[in-house]
């Protein structure tokens, strides 16, 4: 057995750890958001009997250098840059919640690398939109004290909390040192993950892990992979909540250790290969759960303008991304025959060949129209879009300072209108919950 630590220099590898033998099958551990490798510290000692154990770090998390990456996919591509430096090319994979989504990933996109998959309080789509967005913005605003002091109320049951002061204090001080930088650009990522019409196209054994008092992602998520994946089976962890590994580590290790041993797919075939098989376990089986058939995603109508693709799709997707999904849900909602094609011309032009253009950032786009806004006395359309505007990366302060600019080009009346209306968006927006 051996070790190894690597910090990367580069914004295309990660952070990583190796331990066990260096001829053993690679099995990669993925972290969750605000944690580090360390989250599977109590796996590791048994999985690296058999396996070659990678555990990586995410951007900024942990000491790695703070590259905010705001996708899935980016992360995904980052540690398939890391695996392909090492000349690893087939791996088995095991995530928790953010990294339950770069293992789902990297088996959508990449399912010649993925051997076989493990989900530990994973989703195909983690809560809505919004939420993540709201939580960037609070992170920008007020730093991550916040999310550390909410941390153990989020991952862990009650019980645990009050009997493992020390681990949880651990667990604050995980979240405390992480970039803030890559803590929002991660919930950018969670923000705009939705596979939930791909799960079908996971064409490798997969287990299904969740603690069975998880609030975040809980047992209704994990059901939704298992009916959604082909060859998935789930496994409830008792006592336990979101960071399962953390909080109930022998089960979790027992549970990976049985998966991995049984479902390792052959490159070539559906069949497993030899992988050694721990004296433990010998004969055992993953748990067993429902298996369903999903039919494949409808294919999307060719765009009716021949000469370049339709505007419209993209223009919905960045008017969700700005202005929120519960505001997009609202106005769709109210929108009928009368207003409806008003609707589509604001979604295919304004949002779809405007805001999508690549002369200026979003960011610059939020000054710009609540400069816009304020000239023209559209209030209620300000406070929409100050609440955009923060989730596009201006700060209380930078708002602030384009209403100042607006004082003098647009009018005192005007500016201090749209104060007292960015004011108050401000404080619903940046207040953490209690």
């Amino acid at each position: 057995m051996w070790e190894r630590e690597r910090v990367s220099t580069t914004t295309k590898t990660l952070q990583y750890r190796l331990d066990g033998p260096e001829n053993a099958p690679v099995l990669v551990l993925g972290p969750s958001l605000g944690t580090t490798w360390h989250m599977w510290d109590r796996q590791t000692p048994e999985l690296s009997r058999t396996w070659r154990v990678l555990r990586f770090d995410l951007p900024g998390h942990g000491g790695a250098p703070a590259h905010p990456v705001p996708s899935i996919a980016g992360t995904a591509g980052m540690l398939l840059a890391t695996l392909d430096a090492l000349g690893v090319q087939r791996f088995g994979y095991a995530g928790c919640s953010i990294g339950g989504a770069i293992g789902m990933e990297l088996a959508l996109r990449h399912p010649d690398r993925v051997a076989s998959l493990a989900l530990v309080a994973a989703s195909s789509r983690f809560g809505t939109a919004d939420e993540f967005r709201q939580r960037g913005v609070i992170v920008r605003t007020n730093g991550l004290d916040p999310m550390a002091r909410s941390a153990p109320e989020r991952w862990f049951t009650h019980g645990f909390a009050t009997a493992q002061p020390a681990i949880v204090e651990w667990a604050v001080q995980m979240v405390r040192t992480t970039d803030p930088g890559c803590y929002i650009a991660a919930c950018e990522a969670l923000a705009s993950f939705d596979i939930r019409s791909e799960l079908g196209r996971i064409g490798v054994p997969t287990l299904v892990v969740v603690g069975a008092e998880d609030r975040i992602t809980g047992p209704a998520d994990a059901r939704t992979l298992v009916a959604g994946i082909p060859d998935a089976r789930l496994a409830m962890v008792p006592a336990a909540s979101h960071l399962a590994p953390v909080e109930q580590p022998a089960a979790v290790t027992d549970l990976l250790v049985r998966h991995f041993s049984t479902a390792w797919q052959d490159t070539s075939s559906s069949t497993t290969t030899g992988i050694p098989v721990p004296s433990a376990v010998q004969g055992a089986t993953a748990p067993a759960g429902p298996v369903a058939e999903i039919e494949p995603a409808p294919l999307q109508p060719d765009a009716v303008n021949t000469g370049r693709p339709d505007p419209y799709e993209a223009g919905a997707k960045v008017r969700r991304e700005v202005l929120g999904d519960a505001h997009v849900d609202r106005i769709e909602d109210a929108t009928d025959g009368f207003t409806g094609d008003f609707q589509e011309l604001v979604t295919r032009y304004a949002w779809g060949e405007i805001w999508t253009r690549d002369g200026l950032d979003r960011r610059t786009r939020s000054a710009v129209t609540l400069t816009a806004l304020v000239s023209g006395g559209h209030l209620e359309e300000l406070a929409f879009h100050v609440r955009a505007a923060l989730r596009n990366g201006l700060t209380p302060v930078e708002i602030k300072e384009v209403l100042l600019q607006t004082a003098v080009y647009c009018g005192v009346p005007a500016a201090n209108s749209a104060f007292k209306v960015a004011q108050s968006v401000i404080r619903q927006e940046t207040t953490p919950e209690a």
